[in-house]
This record gives C-alpha cells, sequence and structure tokens, in this order.
C-alpha cells in the first residue's frame, strides 16, 4: 500500500470518523513468541489512548472511550499537526523519566492537577484513515501511520525491534520497564483482548484495594510512610501488607489528598490492627509491582505504580 494514497482525496476519506472503536488488548504470556513473524515494542507504562481526527479537531479518548483530551493539551496540540486531515490513532500517553522510562506515578501526580503538560504520546497503530484500515497487515498500518508523523516532542511513533524478542525482553528487565508487547506483522487490527499480540511482562503487577495508609512519623504535611493494601478473597478483604515504595514526594501528598477524603474509623479488613494507621473507605485501587508473596500472604519487593483509573 502506497502512503501517499492516504492523503489525496478518494471516496469516503471525509466520512465522520466513529465516536470510539474499542481497542486491540493483547494477551499476557510468559515468554515471547519465536519467528519472523513477530515484531516486539517496548511496553509502555501510562494510559492507553486512541486519538480521533476530524475537521481540525483532535479528540483523545482512553480505553474504555472516556473523553480525555482537556487531561492532554499538549498531546491534542501536536496531533493536528500531524499530515492527515482524518484519522484514529492508538497509542499510549506516558510521562518520561530523566533516564527516558515511563512512569505511571508520575503521571497520575501530573493529572491530578489541571492536565499533563509533560505527558508525550507514543503512537504504534493506525487503523483508520479515510477509509477503514483494520483488515490491513500490521506492516501496513505501521507504514502508514510513519507517513503521517511530523517532528514533535509529544507525539511520536513507538519503536518496533524486528530482532529476537527474547533479547529485548532481557533489556526490558536489564532496566526495570514494564516488559514487551510482540505483534503479528500480518495480523489485522481485531478489537477486544488478540492473541495476534502478546505482552510479556518483566514483573508481576495487580490491582490491590487500598484500605490505609501510614503517616510519616513527623509533621511533613501531606506525607505517608506506606499504603495499607489487601485483595478481595471469596466476597472478604484479605491483609496483602504494605507498600512503601515507587512514589515521590509529589505523588505522596496527591494520595494523602485522596485518601484523607476517604478516611474512615474501622478498618474494611476483619482483624487488622496496625498503631497509627489511617483507615479508609475501601474506594480506591492501586496498580502495585512485586516480586511474589510471602507464606503468609503479604507482598514481596512491593513497589506503588498508580491509582487504577478508567
Amino acid at each position: 500500500m502506497s502512503p501517499s494514497r492516504l492523503i489525496r482525496g478518494r471516496p469516503g476519506f471525509d466520512a465522520p470518523l466513529p465516536k470510539w472503536i474499542k481497542p486491540c488488548l493483547p494477551t499476557l504470556v510468559d515468554k515471547p513468541p519465536v519467528g519472523d513473524d513477530w515484531i516486539h515494542e517496548i511496553k509502555w507504562d501510562g494510559y492507553r489512548v486512541s486519538a480521533y481526527l476530524a475537521d481540525g479537531k483532535a479528540k483523545i479518548r482512553t480505553r474504555n472511550g472516556h473523553d480525555w483530551t482537556s487531561r492532554f493539551p499538549n498531546i491534542a496540540a501536536a496531533l493536528l499537526k500531524l499530515n492527515v486531515r482524518s484519522a484514529i490513532i492508538d497509542g499510549e500517553a506516558v510521562v518520561l523519566d530523566d533516564m527516558g522510562r515511563s512512569n505511571f506515578s508520575e503521571l497520575q501526580a501530573d493529572l491530578s492537577r489541571h492536565g499533563s503538560e509533560a505527558a508525550v504520546m507514543y503512537a504504534f497503530d493506525l487503523f483508520l484513515d479515510g477509509e477503514d484500515l483494520r483488515a490491513k497487515p500490521l506492516g501496513d498500518r505501521r507504514e502508514a501511520l510513519g507517513f503521517l508523523m511530523r517532528p514533535s516532542s509529544a507525539v511520536m511513533m513507538s519503536d518496533e525491534y524486528t530482532g529476537s524478542g527474547a533479547d529485548l525482553y532481557r533489556v526490558a528487565c536489564e532496566h526495570e520497564l514494564e516488559g514487551i508487547v510482540s505483534k503479528r506483522i500480518d495480523a489485522p487490527y481485531r478489537s477486544g483482548r488478540s492473541k495476534t499480540w502478546l505482552k510479556t511482562k518483566s514483573i508481576l503487577t495487580e490491582a490491590f484495594v487500598v484500605v490505609g495508609y501510614q503517616p510519616t512519623s513527623g509533621a511533613v504535611r501531606g506525607a505517608l510512610a506506606n499504603l495499607k493494601l489487601a485483595r478481595l478473597d471469596g466476597g472478604k478483604l484479605v491483609s496483602v501488607g504494605n507498600v512503601g515504595t515507587g512514589f515521590s514526594d509529589r505523588v505522596a501528598t496527591m494520595l494523602r489528598a485522596k485518601l484523607d477524603a476517604i478516611v474512615t474509623p474501622k478498618c474494611a479488613v476483619p482483624g487488622l490492627k496496625t498503631k497509627g494507621a489511617v483507615w479508609v473507605r475501601p474506594d480506591l485501587q492501586a496498580e502495585i509491582a512485586y516480586r511474589g508473596t510471602t507464606a503468609a500472604g503479604e507482598l514481596r519487593h512491593a513497589s506503588f505504580k498508580g491509582l487504577v483509573e478508567d
């Protein structure tokens, strides 16, 4: 498919875009697939988004279809500079640390204000551009996507790796990245969970219920020492221990404000007692990275990644 076809007039080019198309989601596997039919990408740790471009406007939707355009003003502005009049682009909105790694908790802290000016979008698929491209192979869709890109610090194309997935996975582990996503180069785009997209995680991640927190000692306003976590088991909340790493002072302040708004005198976990703990209603879930559990069921080497939203 010639990329130039994507910007020339043709029947249906200016047809209205659908309000939302459910994105393709990868299936979790233990190790990357082998073979020349696969490409591999870094798994970005942010919010999955789709950009809808039409009539000189950009709309950014989450994986569940919510309109988050106002939360990513710099991404929306950069999208309007792409070489296209009408399109739907699939990607991930992230905030990068000083080593170029995506940091989900810092992204959430940014968004807790009035939108993130620091967020960038890594685009990795184009599935509508005047005509429906979802039946085209991934290789063709990425070729077309590359043609639309313009130099920008807010919207970039996610790099692909055509070598060994095991090699890229090893790099992801060494640099403490989320993992990798492997995609069939010849596969069409299919909404929902797919086996033509596979994710291999370098660490375990899971959402746990936040049932309380431990304030730090001293008079540091907004600080907290750890979060008290639980998982639902047989209809009851069971403690899985604490998490006290993975959040900066800025993130801790954001968390403290949210938690202080839902303080309750009684712990949601029956029988759990911790001196000095502040209990909260079990309204929030936190995404936690960890290395396994102890014999008592507590998380080992737990690290906070962010609150579950959308």
